[in-house]
């Protein structure tokens, strides 16, 4: 029987427009692109050049601090450009398609058989490792760190994600797999939901499941690790997306790279949601086609409303993407009197509207502020949508005022961006704190390197 942990701390934040459990047709792309900010704390290395051809698992960048670590290209095609930005920083390698695909073999292997070396020799070779994070510093890691364990959390929890049960029907058997290849490194905790039931979660070999019972964020990997088996300095825990394992699997299974992921398809400027089956790297555009409603500027996010990233339609899907979401930008909104008004239709986590007599109401919210930035209020916001045992206030000021001491004292090993998510949401100073909690972590690895 799995263990259940129960949190109470957090806040589920319930928006219209969640992908409804239907397939939604997309036409293959003829051109895709590969983006290393997809992979935090690398430093790319273009590998190829204009005009070569490569096939789907060849690689198009590696990692400039560790060239052991490659990416693999999704399709296989001809480079038609390396975009690069200020100083020359890469921004994408783009490919056009080949009409016919063709597959770099990497060889059907057995997983039982294999080895820790074995697992990770396979994937540094398919250019799949570097789809692998670690705690601390929320990066991707490297293949000289040893983890103490590695946590895949299947429950995906914030505003408008898709539903990993979906997504994984059809493919049980690559997730297993790539479960199994996991274990043969480090012992490996999946996290699970309280309401998810399927057998290839609950029922999962190789790993010790655990139930999440509570609101969100109890799908961040970095709560589940904080509960299960705290990081501390001179640690490393490597966490792993779901998506991903099915991708280890896949290459196990097949001897292939096959980068194709389930992706939602929500928000409430989508005419239908839903969910494709698209290959990292394609067009938003592409995915997107004739299913933007009209009437105002809508936002595009290269993931949920929490913690994408601001996109548009000559984006791509990027390597860690589970949903693809539209919601109002908001600027064509003007009010009088502001927040004075009584608001019936915005959603509050304080008694400020009458919106906290209605019950759970799924809200259309857009992407305004509303508000600008101020001083900061210690006034425990943070600590009431985190359920992390750390001091998150003192901890972020912390970070703002360069202490590293302070920051290694109050846990600043054990957390992502991700998990300030809801406390920049609540927050009634307007900071980015994800932006902060980023730079910080920057900052210490340098500092620790």
């Amino acid at each position: 029987m799995a263990n259940v942990i129960k949190l109470r701390k957090g806040l589920d934040i319930n928006l219209t427009g969640r992908a409804q459990e239907q397939m939604l047709p997309v036409n293959s792309s003829t051109e895709y692109a590969l983006v290393p900010d997809d992979f935090p704390g690398l430093t790319p290395k273009v590998t190829v050049r204009e005009g070569d051809h490569v096939r789907a698992g060849d690689p198009l960048f590696v990692d400039k601090g560790c060239t052991e670590v490659s990416f693999a290209s999704p399709v296989s095609g001809t480079v038609t450009a390396v975009e690069r930005g200020e100083r020359r920083k890469v921004l994408r390698v783009k490919i056009a398609a080949d009409a016919q695909q063709e597959y770099a073999d990497f060889g059907v292997k057995d997983v039982a058989g294999l080895s820790a070396d074995d697992v990770k020799a396979s994937l540094l070779q398919a250019g799949l490792f570097g789809y692998i994070n670690q705690l601390s510093y929320a990066v991707a890691t490297r293949p000289d760190t040893e983890p103490k364990a590695i946590f895949v959390s299947a429950l995906r929890d914030k505003p408008l994600q898709g539903d990993f049960e979906f997504e994984l029907k059809g493919q049980e058997k690559d997730f297993q797999t790539g479960l199994t290849a996991l274990a043969k490194i480090a012992k490996v905790y999946l996290g699970i939901g309280a309401k998810q039931s399927a057998s290839a979660l609950t029922g999962a070999k190789d790993a010790e499941v655990t139930v999440f019972d509570g609101p969100c964020p109890a799908g961040n990997v970095g709560v589940q690790v904080n509960h299960i088996d705290p990081v501390n300095k001179g640690e490393v825990v490597w966490t792993v997306d779901p998506t991903a394992v099915i991708f280890f699997g896949r290459l196990f299974n097949t001897g292939k790279v096959n980068l194709t992921r389930r992706v939602a398809i929500a928000g409430s400027m989508v005419k239908q949601t839903g969910y494709v089956d698209a290959l990292v790297g394609t067009p938003l555009k592409q995915i997107l086609a004739d299913n933007i409603a009209d009437g105002c500027n809508v936002r595009i996010l290269n993931g949920n409303p929490l913690t994408g990233v601001i996109a548009n339609e000559e984006s791509v899907l990027g390597a860690h993407t589970s949903e693809v979401t539209l919601i109002p930008e908001g600027d064509d909104v003007h009010e009088i009197f502001g927040w004075m008004l009584p608001r019936f239709k915005d959603f509050s986590t304080s008694r400020s509207y009458f919106t906290w007599l209605q019950g759970k109401k799924a809200y259309n919210l857009d992407a305004r502020i509303k508000g600008g930035e101020r001083h900061m209020i210690m006034s425990g916001e943070y600590d009431r949508v985190l359920p992390m045992d750390i001091y998150s206030e003192y901890l972020i000021k912390s970070i703002i005022s360069g202490n590293i001491d302070s920051q290694e004292q109050l846990g600043i090993y054990e957390v992502s961006p991700e998990d300030f998510a809801l406390a920049e949401f609540v927050d009634s100073s307007k900071l980015p704190l994800q932006k902060i909690v980023r730079e910080g972590l920057d900052i210490l690895r340098k500092e620790n390197a």
